[in-house]
């Protein structure tokens, strides 16, 4: 049974391998978050924006959004607000008009966001706008957002992702964790590239994209159910890249329930293995004909499934491979062992690393340590999702409602009601 064991310990350390390749990268990435952010100056306001709002029965929170932009600390003359509702069963549309939003009613089929930002592009691609921002309609803008993304503009940006924080950060255990997952991915991963002088990858809400770039991307072409990242591919490939902006702030409703998290990460990683399926052998050829950084770290994100899996059948390997140590007998003991002890290192691992990005983005609440105490368990089960992913994705978008209802008041600092309201 010797064999046995070195049979599993050399199919371990080549897994272990590429695992260790792929994550010593993202390490190097995550201590260049340490880098100060490039500074894009002050520049005089003069970007023409278009502000794109995809909205599906969103009549309860998407006042505060239009409020929050028409506060903006930039000329009201030069952006307009763009609501399109898309299957709505609420009054939705009339809500938006009722804030002061123009709203643009969606006449084509709509499967995913995707469908409804390239409708309204089309619409408004002729009209003489420098840049497009798009947000999500549970959203609130900080007051200095456009003017920031302004600065990038002016600076040489021609696509951008803003920071993205959370408006309800203590709601649930289940928010928090999320909350502490869009500080890492705004610390760790885009400031960390920003560190290395690569690009952001836009985030799905709180971005800018000029009309230059869609113009080189063809218009918007996203097709699938993680337009953000499928677009951060076209960037990618255009030779566009994303600039990473983190006093453009915005403040996102994340949800409440283990439930609604499951349907929405399932969507998430349902769409990255989608786009990896489709971009990832254009993104290889791309890189065979003309090498560059852009396209390469495109691919590393989009394998992000792959070495979630790869860590599963690692763990699941090695301890077969301690369960064969002995020559001729195989310990169940010794397996189970190494698997709670790896289970550990991991619980801690990822409690370590959430304290971590709290205490250096300067988070501390003490209403976070219900999030504090799960975040492994919320990591671990993303795992799960994905493994039940690669053999049955989902390809319906599905609407999570949103019922937050938080503003910001003058000054631009987060106010969180404890108002939650009835959907």
């Amino acid at each position: 049974m010797a064999w046995m064991a070195y049979l599993w310990m050399g199919a371990a350390a080549l897994v272990g391998a590429g695992m260790t390749l792929w994550g010593g990268y993202y390490l190097v990435t995550a201590l260049m978050s340490w880098r100060k952010p490039m500074d894009y100056g002050r520049h005089p306001a003069s970007t023409r924006f278009a502000i794109l709002v995809a909205a599906r029965n969103e009549e309860l929170v998407i006042g505060n959004l239009i409020n929050s932009l028409l506060a903006q600390d930039y000329p009201r003359e030069l952006y307009d607000i763009w609501v399109i509702p898309n299957n709505c069963t609420d009054h939705t549309a009339q809500a938006a008009r009722d804030f002061g939003a123009n709203v643009m009613e969606c006449t084509v089929p709509v499967k995913c966001k995707g469908d409804v930002m390239r409708f309204a592009y089309r619409q408004l691609r002729d009209k003489g706008y420098d840049a497009f921002c798009v947000f999500d309609a549970d959203n609130v803008a900080d007051p200095r957002f456009l003017r920031e993304m302004n600065n990038a503009y002016r600076a040489g940006a021609r696509a951008a992702q803003g920071y993205r924080d959370s408006k309800n950060p203590f709601d649930s255990a289940i928010s928090g964790c999320y909350s502490i997952y869009y500080w890492m991915m705004d610390r760790f991963h885009n400031q960390g590239k920003a560190g290395l002088g690569m690009s952001a990858m836009l985030g799905g809400t709180g971005f800018m994209v000029s009309a230059a770039a869609f113009d080189k991307m063809g218009g918007w072409c996203t097709q699938s159910i993680s337009e953000d990242l499928e677009m951060s591919a076209q960037c990618a490939l255009a030779g566009v890249p994303i600039a990473w902006v983190p006093k453009a702030v915005t403040y996102d409703e994340q949800p409440l329930t283990f439930r609604e998290s499951i349907k929405q990460r399932r969507r998430w990683t349902s769409g990255t293995l989608q786009i990896a399926g489709e971009w990832l052998p254009v993104l290889g050829r791309s890189l065979a004909e003309r090498p560059a950084v852009q396209p390469l770290d495109m691919g590393a994100t989009m394998l992000i499934p792959a070495y979630q899996a790869a860590a599963l059948v690692s763990m699941a390997v090695t301890a077969l491979a301690a369960g064969f140590v002995h020559p001729g007998h195989f310990s169940l003991l010794l397996c189970l062992g190494y698997i709670a002890g790896n289970l550990l290192i991991t619980v801690l691992g990822a409690t370590l690393s959430a304290v971590l990005v709290i205490t250096v983005e300067n988070k501390w609440d003490r209403r976070l340590l219900p999030a504090l105490a799960v975040y492994w368990f919320f990591l671990l089960s993303w795992v799960v999702l994905t493994v039940g992913c690669i053999f049955k994705k989902t390809t319906v978008w599905e609407e999570i409602r949103h019922t937050r209802n938080v503003s910001l008041p003058k000054g631009g600092k987060m106010k969180r009601s404890n108002q939650v309201l009835a959907p």
